[in-house]
C-alpha cells in the first residue's frame, strides 16, 4: 500500500506499525526515539499538534472519548491507567475532556491536517478491527485522498520526500561500516 497513509495502533493510540506513508504523515509524532509515537501523547502534550490539527479541539475530543471507551473495555491495563493519569496530571485540556464521559468508537471520517512539509491534506479515513488470537485492541487505519485532489498531489510529494528521508538514514547507517577494517 504506497498510495495511501497506513497505521496499525492499539487502544491506548500509540502506533506499532505503519507504511512508509504512514510515518510520514504522522512525522511529527516520531521525532521522540525515547518514546512510542502516541497520538494521545502528542495531542495533548505536544504543542505542534495545534498546528498540524486544523481542527485541534474536535481532535482533542475525539482522542479523549477514545481513551474513554477503552478504559471501559480494558478497566484494568495498567498501561491504560498510567497514560490517563499522565496526560490527567499534566494536561488541563484533557483533564477537562476526560471529566466529561464522552465515549467515542469511530471507523470511518474525513481529517484535516497541516503537515509541516507538504502543507494542508484533507484525507478520508477507514479503520478497521483486527482479529488477534491474543489481541482485540488493534485497528488498521488507512488515510487516502479523493483522486485528482491536492491533497492526493500532497500525499504524493510526502511520499516523495518520506523516501528521501529514508534514503538518508540508509545511507547515514551505510556509511560508517564501509569505514571499518
Amino acid at each position: 500500500m504506497t498510495g495511501s497513509a497506513a497505521f496499525v495502533a492499539n487502544g491506548r493510540l500509540d502506533i506499532l506499525a505503519a507504511n512508509t506513508l504512514g510515518r510520514a504523515l504522522h512525522s511529527p509524532m516520531f521525532d521522540d526515539p525515547r518514546q512510542p509515537a502516541n497520538f494521545a501523547r502528542f495531542q495533548f502534550l505536544d504543542p505542534r499538534s495545534r498546528d498540524f490539527y486544523q481542527d485541534w479541539e474536535g481532535a482533542a475530543t475525539i482522542t479523549a472519548a477514545l481513551l474513554r471507551a477503552e478504559a471501559g473495555r480494558r478497566p484494568h491495563d495498567t498501561h491504560l491507567r498510567e497514560l490517563v493519569g499522565e496526560l490527567s496530571t499534566v494536561s488541563d485540556e484533557f483533564r477537562a475532556r476526560w471529566a466529561a464521559h464522552d465515549v467515542r468508537i469511530h471507523h470511518g471520517g474525513a481529517k484535516q491536517f497541516h503537515h509541516p512539509v507538504v502543507g494542508t491534506l484533507d484525507l478520508g479515513y477507514c479503520t478497521l478491527d483486527l482479529p488477534a488470537e491474543d489481541r482485540s485492541d488493534l485497528r488498521l487505519t488507512i488515510y487516502t485522498a479523493a483522486p485528482g485532489s491536492a491533497s492526493e498531489d500532497g500525499l504524493k510529494v510526502l511520499a516523495s520526500w518520506a523516501a528521501t528521508q529514508t534514503s538518508s538514514s540508509a545511507a547515514g547507517q551505510a556509511a560508517p561500516a564501509a569505514d571499518q577494517p
